[in-house]
């Protein structure tokens, strides 16, 4: 049986692609360098090129890794391929834009559990060393993972690895309008998660259902 979500101590939260919406913000980037190169392009074409681009043996850490994307995609797109583009590429990620249910469910959400942004860990998921640190920091506060709801849109990142890990999760399937995965490769294989939300304002709602 699973717990209930009123019962979780902590939520580990996703930030880039569940709070933030980070296909928008590739998007909006591509489309004005496009713009002011005179061309044209499909948003979920670049999608396509961004993501096996992405994630390549090649890659490195996010947001530095976006340059050499760049640099990679734009040929295909018909973009110009200079460095001073690609570093526009990365620096748009401070701009990116959270999805308009963000902050009010966070807010809702932080009057039940204590919420984790699960990204500054120095590593990337689905590294089982990234979950592994904040095992570590839950363990240092006298608490264990079964205390932890993993909240994220990624099956490939999060939903597949956290349950492996043994942690309960939350797909927040931001794509739900949308086929196929977007900017986020593509999992071997689907997880079901042990809950699923179209969005944090589901989760939320659902959480102070459960609070009565």
């Amino acid at each position: 049986m699973r717990k209930s979500l009123q019962k979780f101590k902590y939520m580990t939260l996703d930030v880039v692609g569940t709070l933030i919406d980070f296909e928008g913000g590739l998007k909006d980037c591509l489309a004005g360098i496009a713009a002011e190169a005179g061309v044209a392009i499909d948003g979920e074409e670049a999608l396509s090129l961004y993501r096996a681009a992405r994630y390549s043996k090649d890659a490195d850490l996010f947001p530095d890794d976006l340059v050499r994307v760049y640099l990679e995609i734009a040929p295909k797109l018909g973009l110009p391929a200079e460095p001073k583009y690609g570093e526009r590429f990365r620096d748009s990620t401070k701009n990116w834009k959270g999805f308009a249910d963000s902050a009010e469910a966070l807010a809702r959400l932080a009057k039940s559990c204590r919420l984790v942004a699960a990204d500054d860990t120095g590593t990337e998921k689905p590294d089982p060393v990234f979950f592994e640190k904040v095992f570590d920091f839950v363990g240092s506060e006298g608490n264990s993972k079964d205390d932890i709801l993993h909240v994220a849109q990624s099956q490939y990142h999060d939903i597949g690895i956290s349950r492996k890990l043994g942690l309960a999760n939350c797909w927040i399937e931001r794509r739900h309008a949308q086929k196929g995965y977007g900017g986020t490769i593509e999992p071997a294989e689907f997880t079901a998660p042990d809950y699923h939300f179209t969005s944090m304002a589901g989760l939320a709602d659902a959480v102070a259902v459960a609070r009565g």
